[in-house]
């Protein structure tokens, strides 16, 4: 169970968020009559999820990473297959960090598993949540298969943060490494050094032609910066 939003955690763009969540939504329900008796709000869908990007523990998986996201979806979409395209992108960028446990591995299924409950339960159809999961689930690699776009889309406006500023970098690096303060100073750099490890390794970080032409430069010198200060 997600905890309530408080005053105290709530984010001044809450509300607008809400609206946000519920214009996506609206756009692949089932209409109103064909809805069972008793179907949730919309909004209480959205109050669910903002709670859990609200939650203390998150450093840089916060609702301003939400925000973050659904932006870039928004300036990429172009490169989606359709409105239906872009709105189960939309859906997973508000689902593929719902779920954060930063001590687990199976953040991204898990989130994933959320929105298998969720959507069905919002009058979204089975085909929609099976790929809003599918999405959900891909942001554990980063690495979507060529002419997935949905795929490409989301992944690119996850990881763009990557192509920051270098203060920009350093402020999203150290949001990280205080998420993880529970492990220790070795261990997390041997962990985080894998993970920058792997994405460099990656042919292509950005697969959208904005994303390549705007961010992978930047993001391979910023990690490649940062892969340095950890070995040294």
């Amino acid at each position: 169970m997600a905890p309530m939003t408080t005053p105290e955690n709530r984010h001044p763009a809450h509300d607008d968020l809400r609206e946000r969540w519920v214009r996506t939504l609206l756009t692949v329900r089932r209409p109103e009559a064909d809805l069972p008796s008793g179907t949730p709000s919309p909004y209480a869908y959205a109050d669910d999820l903002l709670a859990r990007w609200a939650e203390p523990h998150r450093r840089y998986h916060t609702t301003d990473h939400l925000i973050a996201v659904l932006d870039r979806v928004g300036l990429l979409s172009s490169h989606c297959e359709g409105p239906e395209a872009v709105a189960a992108v939309t859906l997973a960028a508000w689902f593929h960090d719902a779920v954060l446990l930063p001590d687990r591995s199976t953040n991204e299924d898990r989130s994933a598993r959320l929105a298998e409950r969720a959507l069905p339960e919002a009058g979204v159809s089975p085909q929609l949540t099976a790929e809003v999961a599918r999405l959900v689930r891909l942001t554990a690699t980063h690495d979507p298969a060529p002419g997935d776009t949905g795929g490409e889309v989301l992944c690119d406006a996850d990881l763009a943060v990557l192509a920051g500023t270098p203060q920009e970098y350093a402020a999203y690096a150290a949001a990280v490494r205080e998420e993880y303060a529970f492990v220790p100073d070795d261990a997390f750099r041997a962990g985080r050094a894998d993970v920058l490890r792997r994405l460099l390794d990656l042919p292509a970080l950005f697969r959208t032609p904005y994303g390549r032409d705007h961010w992978e430069h930047v993001a391979r010198r910023n990690m490649a910066t940062e892969l340095e200060l950890l070995l040294s």
